[in-house]
């Protein structure tokens, strides 16, 4: 559904330049999040649009054979990202969880360090933009870490805030949790299920948030995008909003076992990371020092156990 900008003050006449302007200037709330999750949503939530994108789009392409036929591809939208007017980075997205993964992007690069610092998220597509208010503004030390960017190996050049190892020696996660071998694959046949859109159009990675059940694993939520860091991003925002934690949940990706990825993870506090792509070799350093039980390289009934095995049960 998207909000009523008119209302609001906004032209359709106005330039894109203009426009931009005037959507960051305005104070309006457009949307307010609708609902409480049963596992328990914090008591105060942003204002939230709700601004998902069609996620494939329709053209005819011409097979082996000269013959034309209609396909499906996936969609990839510029996100420009405002936080109190600040631009922040600009992110290309397959547009179906545009304010979750605003959220959970500040989120992993430590912009903001709770939900309850945001008071709105407002996505317009006309600008290709999002605007996101907090209640009293950016601190001095997230400021310092926008100054300092580190390019990293995700998809379409993910960008990690500040120092890359930052507040990663301070994450202790839970040591008593376990993993069978049944609910990993229990997981991965659930997640095969669901990548729709890979299906469909291929071009994308999927991320999976998942809890262990006694003879395997339900998804809670599934993301397909066209980077695997916007995936991980829009379930931590989405976790945020939520309000669920990760200390018991298991989390799977299609990508590569990167240091980014493994960062990720380990900030949203999930001691399990599963994906049927390889590992980097920071990234089994980082889940070395972190604790994370990492698997990948999963298909059918074969893995391999990267890192903390002492976790896993056959």
């Amino acid at each position: 559904m998207r909000p009523d900008f008119q209302s609001a003050g906004f032209s359709p006449h106005m330039s894109q330049r203009t426009y931009i302007r005037t959507f960051l200037q305005s104070e309006t709330p457009y949307h307010p999040a609708q609902g409480a999750s049963q596992m328990g949503a914090p008591p105060v939530l942003p204002l939230l649009t709700r601004a998902s994108r069609p996620l494939t789009f329709e053209i005819t392409a011409i097979n082996e054979r000269g013959e034309s036929l209609p396909v499906s591809i996936a969609g990839e939208h510029p996100l420009t990202v405002y936080v109190d007017k600040r631009e922040i980075v600009t992110l290309m997205t397959l547009g179906g969880w545009p304010e979750a993964l605003t959220i959970g992007y500040l989120r992993n690069q430590r912009i903001v360090r709770s939900l309850e610092e945001i008071a709105a998220v407002q996505v317009d597509w006309d600008v290709n933009a999002v605007a996101v208010t907090t209640r009293s503004g950016i601190l001095g030390e997230a400021l310092e870490r926008m100054e300092q960017r580190t390019v990293t190996s995700g998809c379409g050049q993910g960008t990690m805030f500040g120092d890359l190892m930052q507040d990663v020696d301070a994450i202790r996660l839970p040591t008593d949790q376990r993993l069978t071998e049944e609910q990993l694959l229990g997981l991965t046949q659930e997640v095969r299920q669901l990548q729709s859109v890979y299906k469909q159009a291929g071009s994308v990675h999927g991320c999976a948030l998942a809890c262990k059940t006694a003879h395997g694993a339900q998804v809670l939520m599934f993301v397909e995008d066209v980077g695997r860091h916007n995936a991980v991003d829009a379930i931590a925002g989405q976790m945020w909003l939520d309000g669920i934690s990760g200390s018991d949940k298991v989390f799977f990706t299609t990508g590569r076992l990167t240091s980014e990825m493994v960062i990720k993870t380990a900030q949203m506090g999930i001691p399990f990371l599963v994906s049927r792509s390889g590992m980097t070799q920071m990234g089994w350093q980082i889940a070395t020092d972190t604790g994370i039980t990492t698997i990948g390289r999963v298909q059918a009934r074969h893995y391999l156990i990267y890192t903390g095995a002492e976790r896993f049960e056959r």
